[in-house]
């Protein structure tokens, strides 16, 4: 049994161009189409571009961070694969928000509300959901925890999916999160293999918390020193080991144009049982 593992921040279904200068306020303000010799930068709705750079990827589970929360079944519809959507931050009036994200959505960015989304393409055996720090304020954090069994056999295996608080100010409390979602997630997948991924907001070169992680937990590796997204594993060893993809990777063309869907590039890893044995299997619960 393999798992191909892939996690990606989506922006909110934005892009970001590579170059600064065409994120321009006519754009923000009037959803006006900026270019250059290599790339577009659009303020519109990307779903369809984000489902089909998704679509098109190598992966059995997809852990997605900053998904607009109207996207949980559109993508699961166009990757072919089952759906845990947890709600984070700024879901209020909820369809209102989603509204205005249709019509303007660089003008909204993150004020349209966001989720950690989980794809599978496997069975759904268990969906849980652990917040990690409350809202509103500074913002709500939460874990999607799920746990699957590959439609191509094998044992069952555990996903922990989530976003932690960002910037240097609160490194601290990513850490006390991140911790915090290893400890439960452990927990919930008993002896069963697991994969804790998403936007971490940590990079080993700055925190000690992979080293506890890897300590603690069993879970590891990170993906490189200066990574903001990993993909962590226990019970599972990296055939190969988490990795950025290239930035056109997740570029789309139009009118001969790239757009680069996201301020993140996707991670993506691929994981198998330890030599010679499978993992565990999950405790009783």
């Amino acid at each position: 049994m393999e798992l191909r593992a892939l996690t990606w921040n989506l922006f909110h279904g934005r892009d970001f161009p590579p170059d600064p200068g065409l994120l321009t306020w006519r754009s923000r303000l009037l959803g006006t189409s900026e270019r250059n010799a290599t790339h577009l930068q659009v303020n519109r709705d990307l779903l369809e571009a984000f489902g089909a750079v998704l679509s098109g990827a190598d992966w059995d589970v997809a852990l997605l961070q900053e998904c607009p929360p109207r996207w949980s079944e559109p993508l699961a519809e166009a990757t072919g694969a089952d759906a845990h959507r947890a709600l984070t931050s700024r879901n209020s009036l909820a369809p209102l928000r989603a509204a205005a994200a249709r019509l303007n959505p660089d003008l909204i960015a993150s004020n349209e509300g966001g989720s950690n989304l989980t794809l599978a393409r496997a069975a759904v055996l268990e969906r849980r959901e652990l917040e990690l720090t409350p809202g509103p304020r500074p913002e709500r954090r939460a874990m999607a925890f799920t746990r699957i069994r590959p439609r191509a056999g094998g044992p069952e295996v555990s996903l922990a999916n989530l976003h932690a608080s960002a910037g240097a100010a609160r490194s601290a409390e990513a850490e006390r999160e991140v911790l915090l979602a290893a400890e439960r997630a452990t927990a919930w997948a008993g002896g069963g293999a697991l994969v804790l991924g998403g936007d971490l907001n940590l990079r080993p070169r700055e925190s000690d918390v992979f080293e506890e992680l890897e300590r603690r937990f069993g879970l590891r590796p990170p993906t490189a020193p200066g990574a903001l997204d990993h993909l962590l594993a226990r019970g599972l060893e990296p055939l190969e080991p988490p990795a950025s993809w290239a930035p056109d990777r997740r570029e789309v063309t139009v009118e001969g144009l790239a757009i680069r869907l996201s301020d993140h590039a996707p991670v993506q890893a691929r994981f198998a049982p330890p030599a010679g044995r499978p993992p565990p299997p999950p405790a009783p619960r």
